[in-house]
């Protein structure tokens, strides 16, 4: 079945996760620091109505958002996915680090051959070194709008975290409903509504009472954790008269700010503390969320809102009470997303350091935007003068091969498969974020950076104008990096590395390039495999924003990758 009839029925999702202590039981004693935790993934069809339509999705298990997956640093996982469906899937484990075990990574003709129908594949790995709030999802197709769920990664036992213990942990969804994706070369339907925990709320039609509601005790301090697992919407969130504190990026803890109102994109997380008022105030408080979107596309300029609400012994009834609104930043409002951007600092101290490299081996510059492809013979295409859309990086659209990088990397076949040539730098330069140039075709092919273990590696990515300046959200498989710099306009190799921030740079592995700026980025080659580098809006993916990395064995047995499982699927 094609693409595009395959997500005729998909809804598209965004979700922030919060709260994942409750119910889950150990089998194990407190005396052992890690443990092996199982999972069965059953991948399933099944009729899910939003918007008083219902529609039959691919679903983990029969949940929609799927279920959480909860471990300890330290801990292994071992997930058992088995695909029920008509359609391939992949599983990706968004944010882990996956040391010397990439063929668990996930994503399908990168790390894997897809999971065919009928097929199992079992994900094993260890969390090493991490804790806070990640995400899985689908990495196949557009099966991620409906495929995803928590990924909470716990402390050690006996470690706290750096900041006030939480009364309570709370689970909030985003998603983003809609009929059709990318057909005829041009963008994806608009989504249909937003909503939270599946519920859109009283500003969509037919959804009055599918209103979301939190329920909160006044002076008590409640963890948020946010996961933005949306297709192709980044949004801002607030709650009237209430403000947040950013703890945790990416499974990272940050140096503590203050802010009443967020923005996340696809791919990223936040973990935030909500300290309530010390005494019930006569009102109750929307929570609303809408999108930051810079592109020229069209897109779905509507909100979604829930409602926060205290509990109080008082015997007055809450339709008494007045409902207060936030007031969100403008659609476009490229500025305050910089600003907020700019606030995340690593924590920087002895027990969590910031080991950003001080001198860098490797500098690479990438562009990162939207081109043309032409249209093929006998087919009608709706981009720009006839054209289909494409995105690219340095000009190379990344055409997915047939076989898996990863397989054919060790078993060293890659001919016919992928060449180790991606440039370093733009083969033609130009004014990125000045005029558009007059030639928008992109260049094709299957390329790949192919660097030595250890290597230290700063990369710029600097947006374009090509067709319209836009914010993209670049992924990292396999790595978290240091965010050590980001500007307007053109990077300028002279002026603005002497600026760059060497000493509490923020940890993510997802970061915005700026709508008509750049951002760099650096990090230690220190995990052998093959890495994808992507954009994180599906459309911009699927239409070729993606690269990969070839990072090289090490000498030591630990600096190796090991031998592909037997039960590695097959194309």
């Amino acid at each position: 079945m094609g693409t595009s009839a395959v997500l005729s029925s998909i809804f598209m999702t965004f979700f922030v996760a919060v709260g994942c202590f409750m119910a889950y039981r150990d089998v194990v004693t407190a005396k052992q620091a890690s443990i092996t935790r199982h999972y069965t993934f059953n991948i399933k069809l099944k009729n899910i109505t939003r918007l008083c339509h219902t529609k039959s999705i691919v679903t983990v298990n029969g949940k929609f958002p799927g279920p959480r997956v909860v471990g300890r640093e330290g801990d292994r996982l071992v997930v058992k996915v088995v695909n029920h469906v008509p359609y391939n899937i992949s599983i990706h484990w968004h944010g882990i680090r996956q040391l010397r075990s990439g063929w668990a990574d996930g994503p399908s003709y990168i790390t894997q051959c897809p999971i065919q129908t009928g097929q199992t594949y079992v994900y094993n790995f260890t969390i090493t070194g991490q804790r806070g709030t990640l995400f899985w999802h689908a990495h196949f197709s557009w099966l991620r709008a409906t495929v995803y769920g928590p990924l909470i990664i716990l402390p050690r036992r006996n470690e706290s975290y750096p900041f006030v213990k939480p009364y309570k942990q709370v689970r909030i969804l985003f998603e983003a409903v809609i009929n059709q994706s990318l057909q005829t070369g041009a963008g994806p339907n608009v989504s249909d509504a937003y909503t939270f925990n599946g519920l859109p709320g009283p500003l969509y039609n037919c959804s009055v009472k599918d209103t979301y509601k939190l329920k909160v005790k006044p002076g008590k301090t409640y963890l948020l954790q946010w996961i933005n697992a949306a297709l192709n919407d980044e949004l801002f969130f607030s709650v009237a008269n209430h403000s947040f504190t950013v703890v945790e990026a990416d499974a990272v803890y940050v140096k503590p700010f203050e802010t009443n109102i967020l923005m996340i994109t696809p791919g990223q997380t936040t973990n935030v503390l909500l300290k309530t008022k010390s005494k019930a105030p006569n009102a109750t408080f929307f929570m609303l969320a809408r999108p930051y979107a810079t592109g020229m596309g069209t897109f779905d300029n509507t909100t979604v809102a829930g409602i926060l609400e205290y509990e109080t012994s008082s015997l007055t009834g809450l339709k008494n009470r007045p409902l207060l609104k936030p007031v969100l930043p403008a659609i476009n409002a490229t500025n305050f997303v910089a600003n907020f951007a700019s606030k995340f600092r690593s924590l920087a101290t002895t027990k969590f350091p910031a080991n950003v490299p001080q001198k860098v081996d490797r500098k690479f510059f990438f562009t990162v935007g939207l081109g043309t492809n032409p249209c093929p013979k006998n087919q009608t295409c709706q981009g720009p003068n006839g054209t289909k859309f494409a995105a690219a990086m340095n000009n190379i659209s990344f055409a997915l091969p047939t076989t898996a990088l990863l397989q054919s990397y060790f078993f060293s076949q890659p001919n016919g498969v992928y060449t180790t040539d991606f440039p370093a730098f733009p083969l033609h330069p130009f004014n990125y974020t000045g005029t558009p140039p007059n030639n928008t075709l992109v260049s094709n092919g299957t390329k790949l950076v192919r660097i030595p273990f250890d290597t230290s590696v700063e990369v710029v990515l600097q947006d374009t104008s090509i067709i319209g300046a836009e914010s993209h959200p670049l992924h990292l498989h396999g790595y978290n990096f240091y965010v050590v710099g980001q500007g307007f306009g053109n990077f300028d190799p002279s002026n603005d590395p002497p600026k760059f921030n060497l000493v509490d740079p923020v940890e993510r592995n997802t970061v915005g390039v700026p709508s008509g700026g750049w951002v760099a980025i650096r990090f230690m080659a220190d995990n052998p495999g093959v890495w994808l580098m992507h954009c994180h809006f599906d459309v911009h993916f699927s239409w070729g924003l993606r690269m990969a990395w070839i990072v090289l064995d090490g000498k030591l047995p630990n600096q190796k990758l090991p031998p592909p499982p037997s039960d590695l699927p097959k194309c």
